[in-house]
Formats: C-alpha cells, sequence, structure tokens
C-alpha cells in the first residue's frame, strides 16, 4: 500500500516505522473517529432504492462542512470525492456517480475526515431496501470478523495475531480473506506504517505497542480472494465477480488493550441495528 510522507514529530519511532504517539494524543484521534462515525450514522437513512451514490457523496460532504471537519479523500491522489462508496462485487475504492441503488444491494461507505490534524478513518455496511440471506451472512461474517481482529490488539501481541485471527474465522465460514488491499497506520497522516494484513501467522510481523494508531478493515469475499483494478484507477472488484463486503475501525493501542476510536454514536455501526 502506498503510504504518505510522515512530517510531525510526535511520539517515536519503532525500528519497523511505526509511530509510537503520546496518551494524550488518543483524544485527537477520539475527535475524528467520532466525527467520521457520526457521518456514517446520519447518511443511513439516504440509503434506499432509488438513490444515486453521487447523491449520498453529495450528502456526505455537506455533513463533513457542516462538522468543522476536513475531507481527507477530496483531492487525495486527484480523487474528487468524500467518500469511497462500493456495490455489490466492488470491494474497495468504489467512485460515487449515477448509479441507482436496487432493492438488495449491499454497499460499504468509507469516510476518511481531518478534525484538528488528526485523520479519522471508518467504513461500514449499508443495504437498499431489503437484505437478502445470502448477503445477510456475508455482512455478519465480514463484521464479526473485523471484531475478532480487534480482539487481538494489545501490548505484546503481533499483527500477524491480528491477521490470524480475521483469516482463521472467515475461512472457517467458507469464505476469503482479500489480500490486495490492507489496512494502514494513521494518526496526524493519512497512511504510514505499518501495513495492517488481514490474514497472516500467530506470532509473526512488528509487536504492539502502547500508542500505535492504525485502522483494521477485513474485505471479505463469498467468492474467491483475488480482484482487479478497473480502468479508473481506483474501482477494485472480486474477479469472480463475487459479493465483497467490508467493516473498518481506526484504533488505538493502549496500556491493556485497544481503544476503537470510531465506534458508532447511534449504534448504528451494522445495517440490522434497527
Amino acid at each position: 500500500m502506498e503510504q504518505d510522507v510522515d512530517e510531525t514529530s510526535r511520539g517515536r519511532l519503532t525500528k519497523d516505522g511505526i509511530r509510537i504517539y503520546e496518551p494524550a494524543d488518543f483524544a485527537g484521534m477520539h475527535n475524528a473517529g467520532q466525527v467520521a462515525a457520526q457521518i456514517l450514522d446520519d447518511i443511513a437513512p439516504m440509503i434506499a432504492p432509488g438513490r444515486t451514490t453521487g447523491e449520498i457523496d453529495d450528502a456526505i460532504t455537506r455533513m463533513v462542512e457542516a462538522a468543522g471537519a476536513e475531507s481527507a479523500t477530496i483531492g487525495y491522489k486527484g480523487y474528487q470525492h468524500a467518500s469511497c462508496i462500493s456495490v455489490n462485487h466492488v470491494v474497495c475504492h468504489g467512485i460515487p456517480g449515477p448509479k441507482v441503488l436496487k432493492d438488495g444491494d449491499i454497499l460499504n461507505i468509507d469516510v476518511t475526515v481531518i478534525v484538528d490534524g488528526w485523520y479519522g478513518d471508518t467504513s461500514r455496511m449499508y443495504v437498499a431496501g431489503r437484505l437478502p440471506r445470502k448477503s445477510e451472512r456475508l455482512v455478519q461474517v465480514t463484521h464479526d470478523a473485523l471484531f475478532k481482529g480487534i480482539e487481538a490488539v494489545k501490548p505484546g501481541n503481533t499483527f500477524g495475531d491480528i491477521g490470524h485471527a480475521i483469516q482463521t474465522f472467515v475461512e472457517g465460514e467458507r469464505m476469503s480473506v482479500v489480500r490486495d488491499f490492507c489496512g494502514h497506520g494513521l494518526g496526524r497522516v493519512f497512511h504510514a506504517p505499518p501495513n495492517v494484513l488481514h490474514y497472516g501467522r500467530p506470532g509473526t510481523g512488528p509487536i504492539l505497542e502502547e500508542g500505535m494508531f492504525f485502522t483494521i478493515e477485513p474485505m471479505v469475499n463469498l467468492g474467491r480472494p483475488e480482484t482487479k483494478v478497473l480502468a479508473d484507477d481506483w474501482t477494485a472488484v472480486t474477479r469472480d465477480k463475487s459479493l465483497s463486503a467490508q467493516f473498518e475501525h481506526s484504533v488505538g493501542v493502549t496500556a491493556d488493550g485497544v481503544e476503537i476510536f470510531t465506534l458508532s454514536p447511534g449504534n448504528k455501526f451494522h445495517p440490522t441495528y434497527d
């Protein structure tokens, strides 16, 4: 994954180039994460058959501005939208536009905001209309896989432990973990070390330390794990056209575990919340 250059001097760097932030920095990450999560709460009523993904993104753009935040994605490497909206077999980085949602479509909406220099990055699944049984199971497994990964976050564990927890759970449900995209470090930059793989072997990779900030964002396919990027150089889809789902939280390693910065204020992180 392409990473931004972290020009800040906050905290220290590990031998793997992972920044260790100070305890006071958790508040900034929490504030940014809550702005992003509130936007995803507030957009939920718009997700319905007949809506276009462009209309949804326009509303998100207005919400970011109303919150006094800045979109991290508008202008990022030429991208011109405040969200990525990935429908059905789109794995990630779907570009909002004229696509009209149909009954039973599932979609991931990914929003990153900047609040007082801190980045809040989160995504979750939605359904337009009725949630088909096959899609419901995929969404549930992906949701649970994220939290399996988060449960592995504590000082002394490794990033391989996170990936292993996700991979073994997903494959035990006879689904596949996407390997072409991963989570990432963040803080006062959008992307930084480490790459957070959603598969792996326990005990491998860098050791987790208090003060590390990163995303966990597993993408799970009903079919095979392979993806391809379309001609727009953004949209990634499943090669076998199987359905794909993703959930993402930004987290920080605490002295005895993990803080999730992007929890839903209204408990709407799962699309069947009501």
